[in-house]
This record gives structure tokens, C-alpha cells and sequence, in this order.
């Protein structure tokens, strides 16, 4: 597969040969440096700049500029990350990191923030189309290792956005030796119980050679499982779960979309676990080919679920959850009193940031009973998946 076969200019990474020139126009934008502001001390941001304007390729921006202040968002918004499964990782291979999707912006972020710590190539990154509202931001993301996602098209040139990515997933692992991070699904699992896209298996399946499992085997993909101790996103979608329960027909806004990502990206998250699992090549070839590509891609994301959930790290919230969702003491001995009486209150505290008014009894404990499902549903997932589908 080469170059002259497919275009991929309008979605993958900016070229080095480019950076000097897009670095020189991200930081002249108005939106860039109030981001910037909103982020760090207004002191520090001279000396940034100076040293984004002396950068001229992905791996130093990545090193110099992503690095640091990854780090700093650790530090500040987690109790710590940890990274487990490495001696799944051969550092002559490259991977499709196929994860879970709890945060919009960090779950990749922080994946390549383990790899930096160990040395390890950090991975291209997917991200949709419609979370690009400003030019800055599709500057700043192309810089750092992204390629675009193109949704909300029409049926015709969704097809041929999907065959364009494709190919380009298989162009980046076969021919530029990258790895690449994708989401199993589009957009996050509101209710925290995930589960990877038979679309997003079908179009992984549309670049490369040979047969649906073969063209798979080709990007070897490996599930990772993303665990966030706290969700600081929880209330905003406890508040949506009733927004649509009132109106069937309710859509999030553009200005709620970027008030999430901030919420997620500066706010605490407790500990965060990456937990890295075999490329499933062998358990495809066991699969061998079905004749009907959907029974094939249900298989497929059957392998990957089972791999993330497995692979959840459980926190004492989710412990907790799952006992006050379902009236029960069975993960009693798993948290302390005093744990017990925090999290509660940790769960009151984060309603009350709701800002609907006019909430009735009724509807605050049905929001409280979908804050507690999005606690509970890892834990249970994890249980099917290690009991054989039992609870």
C-alpha cells in the first residue's frame, strides 16, 4: 500500500516537513493562547511559546512539550497511573491499542503517558471530526500525533471515510511503523458498560489484504482496558440520562461537548489504571473465517470485550456501587466504613452540581441510580466475563 494509492492529507498527522510552519500558526491564535491561559500560570506562557516556536517535528514536540505537561495533568488531577501487561508489548511490533472510552481526550493521552515514562513509541491517536470546533485544535492534534475521524456525513461519503481510515490504519502500522490508539466504540459509553462497535471492527476490516481475519491480524490488534478510580463526568451524564428521559429528543449542545472535555481533562480522577492484554492474531486464527462478515466482526468484538473486561482495575467506588445499586452486602469485606461513608458522599456531592431546575424526589434518585450503574457496570462486566456469564 503506498502514498499514491490513497490521500491521506486532509486526516493524518502533520508531516515534519510542515511543523515549523503549523506551529508558527497555532501559536498566533487567539483561541490557542486562551486555552493555554485556562491551563497553566499566565507567567509561564511566554516561555512556551519560545520554546513551541524552536520545534520542528512530531517527536520533540511530543518529548518537550506533551511530556511535561501530561505529566503536570497527573499530578494535579490523579492519584496516579499505572501501566500493566507491558511483556504483552514487543517493541518490533506495532499495534492497533484497541481501549475502552471513558474520557474524551485522556484515555489516549494518558496511554502514551505510560509509554513516554517507559521509554516506549507513544501511538497515533483517532479523534472525531465533530470534537474539532476550532482550527487551533485541529492544528494542535495534528502536531500531536492524531489523525481524523470524519463523521456526520452523508451515507456515500461515510462509506468512503470509512475505507480512507482503514487504509490508513494499515498504511500506518504496515509502511510508517506506527502504532495507533482507537476507541472500540464512537463516543463513550455513558453508562460505563463497554462494548466494542461491529461498525468500527467492519471498517478495520476494509483496508489491507487478504480475508476479514487476515486483514485484522494484519494491524494486530491489542485490546487495553482503561480504569478511572473517579469519573468527574459522572453528574454531567446522570444530568443527560434525565435531559433525555424528559425529552426523547434532547441533544447535547457544542458548548456542553467542550464543558465535558474540560471537566474531564482538569478534574480529579483518583487513580487511573492501563492495563495492556495479548494481540488477539492467535484467538482469530482459531476463529478462522465465517462466510458472513457480521458474524465474523460479532466474534471479533466479542474477543476484544472480553479482554477489556477481564482486564478492569476495581476500586473500592465500584464495590460500593454495586452493593447500594442492588440492596445487597456482597462486596462488604472490599471497603471500610469510613470508605463506605466517603464515597456516599462523594455520590451526594456530585448531584448537587446538577443544574436543572424544578428536580423532583423522584428524579434525583433516578439520577442517583444511573450514577450508580456507571460505578457498578465495570465491576459486573468483569464478573461475567471471569465467571463464564455468571454474576
Amino acid at each position: 500500500m503506498s502514498l499514491e494509492e490513497h490521500n491521506f492529507s486532509d486526516i493524518s498527522p502533520y508531516d515534519d516537513s510542515v511543523f515549523k510552519e503549523k506551529i508558527s500558526t497555532l501559536i498566533k491564535d487567539p483561541g490557542f493562547l486562551h486555552a493555554v491561559k485556562y491551563v497553566m500560570p499566565e507567567e509561564d506562557v511566554p516561555a512556551l511559546f519560545q520554546e513551541l516556536a524552536t520545534i520542528d517535528n512530531k517527536y520533540d514536540f511530543q518529548h518537550q512539550i506533551m511530556y511535561p505537561f501530561l505529566e503536570m495533568l497527573a499530578n494535579t488531577t490523579t492519584a496516579g497511573i499505572t501501566l500493566g501487561g507491558v511483556k504483552y508489548f514487543n517493541p518490533g511490533t506495532n499495534y492497533t491499542f484497541i481501549t475502552n472510552h471513558r474520557d474524551i481526550v485522556l484515555d489516549a493521552s494518558f496511554l502514551n503517558l505510560a509509554f513516554l515514562r517507559r521509554n516506549m513509541p507513544t501511538s497515533e491517536v483517532a479523534i472525531g471530526n465533530n470534537l474539532l470546533v476550532f482550527d487551533w485544535i485541529t492544528d494542535l492534534v495534528r502536531l500531536n500525533k492524531s489523525f481524523i475521524v470524519k463523521r456526520n456525513t452523508g451515507i456515500r461519503e461515510a462509506l468512503l471515510a470509512a475505507k480512507q481510515l482503514s487504509a490508513y490504519i494499515h498504511y500506518s502500522i504496515l509502511e510508517k511503523h506506527e502504532s495507533i490508539w482507537i476507541a472500540q466504540r464512537e463516543g463513550r459509553a455513558k453508562d460505563s458498560s463497554d462494548h466494542t462497535q461491529e461498525a468500527l471492527v467492519k471498517m478495520l476490516a476494509l483496508g489491507g489484504e487478504g480475508t476479514f481475519m487476515e486483514k485484522l491480524k494484519e494491524i494486530n490488534l491489542m485490546p487495553v482496558s482503561i480504569s478511572y478510580e473517579f469519573d468527574p463526568n459522572d453528574y454531567l451524564k446522570a444530568k443527560e440520562f434525565l435531559l433525555r428521559r424528559r425529552d426523547p429528543n434532547f441533544k447535547k449542545s457544542q458548548r456542553d461537548d467542550l464543558f465535558s472535555m474540560e471537566t474531564g481533562m482538569l478534574s480529579f480522577k483518583g487513580r487511573v489504571h492501563v492495563q495492556m492484554t495479548p494481540r488477539i492474531n492467535n484467538k482469530l486464527d482459531e476463529l478462522g473465517d465465517f462466510r458472513d462478515n457480521n458474524i465474523s466482526a460479532k466474534y471479533v468484538c466479542s474477543l476484544i470485550d472480553q479482554a477489556i473486561h477481564r482486564s478492569y482495575e476495581i476500586f473500592p467506588i465500584n464495590y460500593v456501587a454495586f452493593d447500594l445499586l442492588h440492596r445487597t452486602n456482597r462486596f462488604r469485606r472490599k471497603y471500610t466504613d469510613r470508605q463506605l461513608e466517603d464515597i456516599k458522599e462523594y455520590f451526594e456531592g456530585q448531584l448537587q452540581k446538577v443544574d436543572i431546575p424544578d428536580v423532583t424526589d423522584e428524579e434525583r434518585d433516578f439520577m442517583m441510580e444511573m450514577m450508580l450503574t456507571m460505578y457498578a457496570n465495570p465491576l459486573k462486566n468483569k464478573l461475567k466475563t471471569l465467571l463464564g456469564g455468571m454474576e
